[in-house]
Order: C-alpha cells, then structure tokens, then sequence
C-alpha cells in the first residue's frame, strides 16, 4: 500500500512549494468530488493531496472594475447564492450547478471541474463560452491562461509541476449580453453529460449580435471553443438563418466517439439542437438586459 500525506496550506506559496517538492505524486483537492472517488476506487495513488480550500485567494468572489474574479475552491452552492454572478453569468452558474447533487454541490468546485480534464465536465463548456481566463500560480510565478487552452486531453491538462489553478476571470458584460448552457443526459439529474453547449452573445443596441462565443463539451476528446458557430451569429439577429447556421457549425466541429451512452451520429445532430437552443435562451437574456 502506497502511504498518502494530507496537507492543507493556508497560503499559496505554501501549496506551491507542496505541490512542487512531491511532483508527479502530489493531487491538488479543491472539493474533492472527483478525486475522493478516484481514490476510493483505487485509480490513483498519490503520495501527496494537497487541500486548497484553505486559501483565502482561491475561496473568494470578488466584483472588480473590469469584471467578476472567482477563486477556484468556489463551491457551486456558493456560486448559486451570489446574486451579482447569477445576474451577470446566469449560463455559468447554472452549469456549474449541474456537478451532482445538492450534497455535491456543497463541495465542488469549477477548479476541480477543469482540472479534472473531463472532456463531458460541465462547467468548462460554459466558462470557454464565456471567455474566463484561469489564473495559475506555480514555481515559476503567475500566468493567465485562456480556459480553452487547460484541457489538452482525457484527465489531462496543460498545468507543469507545481502550478495551480487560482482563479477565474471573467470579462465585464455589456448591458445586452447573455449567456446559456444546455446539455443532454440519458436521466433527468446527476449524470455525465452526453453533449454540452455553451452560448455567450452581445447584442448592439439595434438587436444585431456583435459578438459571440459557442463552445461544446463531450463530442471531442477536448472541450471545444467553436469560431465558425460563433461567426454564424455575429451580425445577425438570430434570425432562422443564423440558427440554422450555428447548428450545423456545431455539428461540423464534433468528433465524437460510440460508447454505450450516445453514438456518433446522435451525439453530433444533438450537439446542433442544443447551440440553436442555447443561443436562444441567450438571446432573450441579452434582450432583458441581463
């Protein structure tokens, strides 16, 4: 049996310094709800977990002048209760809402989401959308980094030795923006989603989309941040054109796999159902001024 050391630094130069000495052995645990299961089950043996939630930097929501910065030991609950990040990122909260149960939710974290390279993880499609850049912090001091760009493949991610995730920045909205996520899964809760999509819109003040992000979860062996659905809305109205055109740009971005809870070709008509779907609810938030 492989001995396991527990710590919980209250600082970030201290985890740094943790994650760094132990290398490949050490596991950060933010909430816990991937890599508590994965340790149960005997899928990994670390020498090292180091407990972030201690850290007063990666446990806070703050309202900054250029946007809304959320630490990445955040948990979805606390997310949900806040009501300027609801107000403001409505598709992202209710994304991250969707890691589990209500128990689970009292634990996970949109850090923990990411870094666990789930290509189905709910809130990332949502945070691509968005465009929120992690902060990382690790031996060689701090970078800011694209959420795309974390996820490289299956439970892995672009982080070195030593770094982690800190926390999420998210852009200042105009007041015609909105957001969504959708996704389908085969029960109607707390299960792994088969296809995620995420829509961020801006409208100008004559109704015409002036920009756009669209990103897809689950139909890749990475989340994926799609240009040409975004360029099908830029410009126009969300007309049926428009949509028509997102949707097959979707679909056109997805390499899905078969396995035994979607096959290729439904995975991909649905990847195109739910951007239509998406950019809609977005629509009507962005209308409302959210």
């Amino acid at each position: 049996m492989v001995e396991m050391r527990y710590e919980a630094p209250e600082s970030l130069d201290a985890a740094v310094a943790m994650l760094t000495d132990a290398g490949d052995a050490a596991r950060v645990l933010a909430g816990g709800t991937d890599l508590l299961v994965q340790l149960r089950a005997d899928m990994v043996h670390p020498g090292v977990v180091v407990d972030i939630k201690n850290i007063p930097e990666v446990r806070a929501i703050s309202e900054e002048a250029d946007g809304f910065r959320v630490g990445a030991a955040v948990t979805g609950a606390e997310l949900g209760e806040h009501a300027a990040m609801c107000k403001a990122w409505p598709g992202v909260v209710e994304a991250t809402e969707l890691i589990g149960s209500t128990q689970i939710q009292g634990r996970a974290t949109m850090g923990g989401n990411l870094c666990n390279g789930s290509p189905a993880a709910d809130s990332v499609p949502a945070l691509i959308a968005a465009g929120a850049v992690a902060s990382i912090i690790g031996p060689n001091g701090q970078r800011d980094v694209p959420v795309e760009e974390i996820i490289v493949g299956p439970g892995k991610t672009s982080l070195g030795k030593g770094e982690l995730v800190v926390s999420f920045k998210f852009p200042k909205r105009s007041g015609h923006s909105g957001d969504a996520y959708l996704r389908f899964i085969p029960r109607t809760e707390m299960d792994i989603a088969v296809v995620g999509v995420g829509v961020n819109i801006t409208l100008g003040d004559d109704g015409v989309c002036q920009a756009a992000r669209v990103a897809l979860g689950a139909v890749a062996a990475t989340p994926l941040l799609v240009a040409d659905a975004a360029a099908a809305l830029i410009g126009s109205t969300l007309d049926d054109g428009a949509l028509e055109k997102l949707a097959a740009a979707a679909s056109a971005a997805c390499k899905p796999i078969d396995d035994k809870r979607g096959t290729i070709e439904f995975r991909t008509k649905v990847a195109g159902v739910l951007a239509r779907r998406s950019a809609l609810i977005a629509l009507e938030r962005a209308k409302e001024g959210r």
